[in-house]
């Protein structure tokens, strides 16, 4: 019997090793399994703490490993003659070998990596349409104030929204003519040691910040030609003062008057919080053309002014006449 080169190298696309597995190779089916899931994870690990070299070069030996795993399936497969059943060749244990493969990629995107390719424009200019993100799920759920969010909106949890986090529990707020004021549950004392008195107003006998991440955060941004004119929402310009609950968070979108966010539907409760983006390993705009220099960058990285040039260029571009909420 001679094993199919051609089934090997399918098998070995769909599952890494299972090819091998097919033509009586246990330890090469075991080596590129291992290999392929330890080499994933240590693609992304290795790229958040030593930067965008090493996510390049372990990616590369990401596609390596893979396409070496569906070559060399398919020659192990043509070297075969005379081939002799192994005790392993048999249903259940390619069963188990499938739901091995599937039970990893499972566990690795509840618990370490999962990747998200967003369509929305409610974060230009820091994260675009047609961004596709990868999310630290093991060290990305402390949320903090700034932090761009990937989360499921309270309204409607089979869905994921990416927003920034501008109010932590305990924080209040308010929305008056466009301008987001902050109270931070540290209170008054802690606002002053912060930021500066330019920044601070004075409300209800407590101090707030007024807008405090445009400067930070140069993404954020209004649109002029959303005016109060009867047309919009009224959360977009006026939102009265509020205090965010226990466990839950008040996200906005950078694009400002665009956004639908918890100024319509609430804060959202910590468990629907995915994480914080990563980095960028993929980007194609409306035209399918590649956003070559947007690879690999995290959205600290996507502040840069030459990023948001290039964003708001694109922007202007394309979405002039845009005038929705999303």
């Amino acid at each position: 019997m001679k094993r199919n080169k051609f089934l090997a190298a399918f098998l070995s696309f769909l599952f890494p090793g299972l090819g091998f597995m097919y033509c009586g190779k246990l330890g090469k089916a075991i080596f590129f399994f291992i290999s392929f899931f330890l080499i994933y994870i240590f693609t992304f690990y290795l790229s958040y703490y030593f930067g965008n070299v090493f996510y390049l070069s372990f990616l590369f030996l990401l596609f390596s490993i893979y396409a070496a795993n569906i070559i060399l399936s398919f020659k192990e497969a043509n070297n075969i003659f005379n081939y002799k059943l192994e005790s392993y060749n048999k249903w259940y244990f390619y069963l188990l070998f499938i739901l091995l493969n599937v039970t990893s990629t499972f566990l690795i995107k509840t618990y370490v990596i999962e990747n998200f390719n967003l369509t929305s424009n409610h974060m230009n200019y820091n994260i675009l349409s047609g961004d596709c993100v990868s999310l630290n799920k093991i060290s990305s759920k402390k949320i903090q104030r700034g932090d761009i969010v990937i989360f499921r909106p309270p309204h409607n949890t089979k869905q994921h929204f990416v927003k920034r986090c501008v109010a932590l529990p305990g924080d209040e707020l308010f929305v008056a003519d466009k301008n987001l004021y902050l109270h931070h549950r540290e209170g008054d004392e802690w606002i002053k040691n912060n930021f500066n008195e330019e920044d601070i107003v004075v409300f209800a006998q407590k101090l707030w910040v007024k807008n405090p991440y445009m400067k930070e955060h140069p993404g954020i941004h209004h649109d002029d030609k959303i005016s109060l004119n009867g047309q919009y929402p009224m959360p977009i310009f006026n939102f009265a003062p509020i205090r965010v609950d226990e466990d839950h968070y008040f996200m906005m979108g950078d694009n400002r008057d665009h956004s639908n966010d918890s100024r319509f539907w609430g804060a959202v409760p910590y468990e629907n919080i995915e994480g914080t983006p990563w980095f960028i390993y993929f980007s194609i705009d409306e035209d399918w053309e590649i956003r070559w220099d947007r690879l690999g960058k995290t959205p600290t990285d996507l502040e840069a002014p030459e990023h948001l040039d290039r964003a708001v260029v694109e922007r202007i571009k394309k979405d002039k006449d845009d005038y929705g909420i999303y």
